[in-house]
C-alpha cells in the first residue's frame, strides 16, 4: 500500500489573481483542506490549501506560492496527495483507490482475470477498469459487493464475481 493518498486534482487557474480550481476526492470533500500540506505526486512541490468558495464540480481556492493566473494554470491536471497518516481509518468495506490499483483480480473459481488498471466514478458508483490477462483490452466491472464480494489487500487480490457475459468476449 502506499504511504501518499491522492486526495485531489487541481482543474487549472479560477479567476485571474493565482486561485485554482479543486476536484476533491474526499469522502467529505471540504475536509481537502484538514489534510495540507498536499504534494504533487512526485513530492517536488508542497502547498498549504485555503478553499475560498464552491463552484462547479469542486472549489475554488488558494495554494501557497501560487499568486498568478499563469502560475495556476500550469498546475492543470496536477495531482494533490497526502500522507496516509493524515487521513482518517476506513470501516472495513471501504478502500482508498491507491489500495485498489494493481490488485490481481480472479473469478470464484481462482481463474485469474487481470489486474485493476483504475479505479473510476462518474458519479453513481465506482467502477473498476480491470486490465483482462493476456489481452490487450480492458472492463468495466461495479465495485459493489455483488460484482465484488471479496477486497483481501493483504494478499493483494480480489475475488469477482461479474455479471453473466461480462468477460466472455474477452
Amino acid at each position: 500500500m502506499s504511504d501518499m493518498i491522492c486526495v485531489g486534482v487541481i482543474g487549472g487557474a479560477f479567476g485571474v489573481n493565482g486561485e485554482v480550481r479543486i476536484k476533491s476526492y474526499t469522502a467529505d470533500p471540504e475536509a481537502i483542506e484538514d489534510y495540507a500540506p498536499l504534494q504533487t505526486e512526485d513530492g517536488s512541490k508542497t502547498f498549504d490549501i485555503q478553499i475560498t468558495r464552491g463552484v462547479k464540480q469542486g472549489f475554488a481556492a488558494r495554494l501557497s506560492d501560487v499568486r498568478t493566473k499563469e502560475e495556476a494554470d500550469a498546475l492543470k491536471g496536477v495531482r494533490l496527495f497526502a500522507p496516509r497518516d493524515r487521513l482518517p481509518n476506513l470501516p472495513d468495506d471501504e478502500y482508498y483507490h491507491a489500495d485498489l490499483i494493481g490488485l490481481s483480480v480472479y473469478d470464484t473459481g481462482g481463474q485469474l482475470i487481470g489486474k485493476v488498471r483504475n479505479v473510476l466514478n462518474h458519479g453513481a458508483s465506482d467502477i473498476l477498469e480491470i486490465a483482462i490477462d493476456g489481452k490487450s483490452g480492458t472492463t468495466l466491472l461495479p465495485f459493489t459487493l455483488a460484482a465484488v464480494p471479496t477486497v483481501d489487500l493483504t494478499a493483494g487480490r480480489i475475488v469477482a464475481d461479474p455479471p453473466d457475459g461480462l468477460f466472455d468476449d474477452e
